[in-house]
């Protein structure tokens, strides 16, 4: 029987290294998994705890950062070389750069009604300084969205495959507001808040993606893992001292037993990656986001809730990223041209001084 081949983006740490570790709990024998990650040096690190736990386990690992266009491209073509089939794509890999904490919206939110959900969204309380990549993209939309696409255009040949199904699996955000996105600044260059508006965006290319993959066998998921604790949330408040977090902690418990979205810990946070693995993918609904939940008792569950998106503006973006697409492609192939010309020409020495050689 052939293996089930499960590819992970961010697997070296936090929910992708929960998820896996969990795929591995409950199918270690069947699996055939691949941890695509951007630092190597951290990569073989999470593939030894895995290892420690499953030592029977079929563990790969894949260089690739979502935000270079060539790291996409060529870790796609390692994929291709490698596997007939990709089964599970779990499209997690995700920054939110220099986040800065805004203490009087906070302590304002502390004492209102809302506080739940600040706590839950980091709506309002959190802004961002983005950079830009090599490639002149914005870096949080090009890491978490456009070098997705990237992949999932590339890897066509091994997740399209006729008589099978295959499943895409992006960690969205409650974080993921309509108010955070433009369809005229898609890569945020004019905002504050890049993430959302990257959650945001992928949540309607996963409904786009549906459209016109479903008929090729290729089914896309949206989940959001809830509040959990991670290198991520500590990067909120990265002046913040580590014993400060540990003080913070019982607070949160408590206020898990108000709210369900208080996950908390990666293994919680992975509930809904690990739910829909066990899915039969046409079953599932394109407009709803799947949401790891855990009770006041601290019991996992995936609940699915409708998001707040359309099929107009998920076709726009679409179009859209295709158009990058293709511009950046172009873009690469006249650089690789240039460096090539520039090659030959240096190879290509005047007479005289080869004469002198």
């Amino acid at each position: 029987k052939m293996k089930t081949v499960v590819l992970v983006t961010g697997a070296n740490s936090g929910i992708g290294l929960a998820l896996c570790e969990r795929l591995l709990s409950e199918a270690a024998e069947g699996l055939q998994l691949c941890l695509a990650c951007r630092n190597m040096q951290r990569a073989r690190a999470a593939r030894q705890s895995l290892l420690a736990s499953h030592p029977s386990a079929q563990v790969d690992l894949l260089q690739l950062d979502t935000s270079s266009i060539s790291s996409v491209i060529n870790a796609a073509q390692e994929v291709k070389l490698k596997y007939e089939r990709l089964d599970y794509l779990y499209l997690n890999a995700g920054i939110m750069p220099n986040p800065r904490f805004d203490v009087k919206a906070f302590f304002r939110g502390l004492f209102s009604s809302g506080v739940t959900t600040m706590f839950a969204t980091g709506g309002g309380i959190i802004t961002q300084w983005d950079g830009v990549t090599p490639d002149g993209l914005r870096e949080v939309f090009a890491t978490n969205l456009f070098g997705h696409f990237l992949l999932v255009r590339e890897l066509e040949p091994v997740l399209c495959r006729a008589g099978q199904t295959s499943q895409l699996i992006w960690t969205s955000s409650n974080n993921a507001h309509r108010s955070a996105f433009s369809l005229e600044d898609l890569q945020h260059q004019k905002g504050t808040q890049p993430y959302s508006s990257s959650k945001y965006a992928s949540d309607l290319l996963s409904l786009a993606l549906n459209i016109h993959y479903n008929n090729q066998g290729l089914y896309s998921s949206v989940i959001c893992p809830g509040f959990v604790m991670t290198n991520l949330t500590y990067g909120i408040l990265p002046t913040m001292p580590a014993f400060l977090w540990t003080l913070l902690l019982p607070i949160f418990w408590l206020i898990r037993v108000f709210t369900n979205t208080f996950t908390l810990t990666p293994y919680s946070g992975a509930e809904a990656l690990l739910w829909l693995f066990k899915q039969r993918p046409e079953t599932l609904d394109p407009y709803a986001k799947y949401h790891s939940l855990t009770s006041g008792l601290g019991n996992n569950y995936t609940q699915p809730r409708k998001m707040d998106i359309d099929l107009e503006t998920a076709e726009l973006v679409y179009g859209k990223l295709l158009e990058l697409e293709s511009q950046m492609r172009n873009k690469l192939e006249k650089k690789k041209t240039t460096e090539i010309q520039k090659k030959s020409a240096g190879s290509e020495q005047p007479s005289y001084l080869k004469q002198n050689i």
